[in-house]
């Protein structure tokens, strides 16, 4: 499809979320009953120690989740919830992808097709669609069947293109969807159709993040060799292009995103440990922020609510505020009005993903998932911690809120995905 058909409306300011499902699972619900057949004596290792070896990481000493969904028989790559109705979509080293429902757990459908590992899940922004990415370089869509049924869906088409896919995000109001691949293309395709709208070729390494700005007009890209893209979505050019030859962009790659509300300014976390702030109306960098260790990487940036009101424009206006994620442990919080560190959020190893509440009044509260095997709700307005997450027996991989931001899904290393209430 030529760029000309990228209809208007799919390019106008985003829609609301619809109503969210406000049902939460009892957290004393049992989920293993384990039957006591008496005393047995126990064994001892070749060291004379009673009961053997225990690996540190096969002991699980906690578990505060309140469901889990345990079918993938690999690590989990990717996890993502529907916009209103209790439903996850989990992606994993075993080339498969689940819906599932997050209140029972229960397997919905199995999304077939891949080839290699599933790296990212995505539900459209309507919640009538679904896409798999896989490093196969396959996307694959399914849509519901039925108006009242979001328990069935059929395949509708698969989508080719890219080499290896390192991302997929759908447009924040229609049926759009965005893909980055590590060839240093972008490929945007319109849905149910599956036409290719655009193929951006600007990049000159693997194109490691991007998206949408939030009122959908245009796309930011950026690449594994440093260069963060601004793109109309109807034309193949770059609007600005910044790269490491300005050295106040030199970030040693770019590993992480994202574009404040007001879709003003970008966050650039990059592979060194430096974070960039960009002017998107400019095209130039005006701010960076130094509070990550030296050469370890940004994984994660998000924007967070702080205030409500006159308060709330006020600090739209200036930027806003931003948490950033890396591989030193640490979620940093910053204020971009003053670019200044807020405060920080200690983990014990890298941190994966990093969400905010979006429930009206809980936008300052954000949960962050970390390579320690805990997720962690913190009240960003003082940087104090509300609630630990506990249940996963290895690393947190990818994390992603559902049921209004009223639980947390995590998918684990060790092949399972759990459901934890946030507050």
């Amino acid at each position: 499809m030529s760029a000309e058909r990228v209809g208007d409306d799919h390019f106008e300011d985003g829609g609301e979320d619809g109503p969210q499902d406000d049902e939460f699972i009892d957290p004393n619900d049992v989920l293993v009953e384990v039957v006591d057949d008496g005393d047995h004596p126990m064994e001892e290792d070749e060291d004379g120690l009673e009961g053997g070896p225990h690996p540190e990481d096969e002991i699980v000493w906690e578990d505060n989740s309140v469901q889990h969904f345990p079918n993938h028989k690999g690590s989990v790559f990717a996890v993502s919830t529907h916009p209103t109705a209790p439903l996850a979509a989990s992606g994993g080293e075993d080339d498969l992808g689940y819906i599932w429902d997050l209140l029972t757990g229960d397997e919905l459908v199995k999304l077939t097709g891949h080839t290699d590992s599933v790296t990212s899940t995505a539900f459209s922004s309507d919640g009538e669609l679904i896409a798999t990415g896989g490093m196969d370089g396959k996307v694959r869509i399914w849509r519901r069947v039925g108006k009242d049924d979001w328990k069935t869906w059929e395949f509708l088409t698969e989508l080719t293109g890219p080499d290896e896919v390192m991302w997929i995000r759908w447009h924040p109001k229609g049926a759009v969807l965005l893909a980055g691949s590590n060839d240093t293309t972008v490929w945007l395709w319109q849905l149910p159709s599956g036409n290719t709208m655009q193929v951006f070729a600007g990049h000159t390494g693997p194109v490691t993040c991007g998206d949408f700005t939030p009122d959908g007009k245009r796309i930011v890209t950026a690449d594994a060799e440093g260069t963060l893209a601004f793109w109309d979505p109807r034309s193949p050019a770059p609007l600005f292009k910044l790269t490491p030859v300005d050295q106040r962009f030199a970030l040693d790659g770019i590993t992480s995103l994202a574009v404040n509300p007001a879709s003003t300014i970008a966050v650039v976390g990059g592979a060194s440990g430096g974070v960039r702030v960009v002017s998107l109306s400019k095209g130039e960098v005006v701010g960076a922020l130094a509070g990550h260790q030296d050469g370890e990487s940004v994984e994660v940036v998000e924007f967070v609510d702080l205030a409500t009101g006159p308060a709330a424009q006020a600090a739209a206006a200036a930027g806003g505020v931003v948490v950033t994620g890396g591989t030193d442990g640490k979620a940093c919080i910053w204020d971009l009005g003053t670019m200044r560190l807020r405060a920080t959020l200690e983990h014990g190893d890298a941190v994966t993903s990093l969400h905010h509440l979006p429930a009206p009044g809980k936008g300052h509260l954000i949960v962050s998932a970390s390579t320690d095997k805990v997720l962690r709700t913190w009240d960003a307005r003082t940087g104090t911690l509300v609630r630990e997450h506990k249940g996963h027996s290895g690393p947190v991989l990818a994390a992603a809120l559902g049921l209004a931001g009223g639980v947390v899904v995590s998918a684990g290393d060790e092949g399972v995905c759990l459901v934890f209430q946030t507050e």
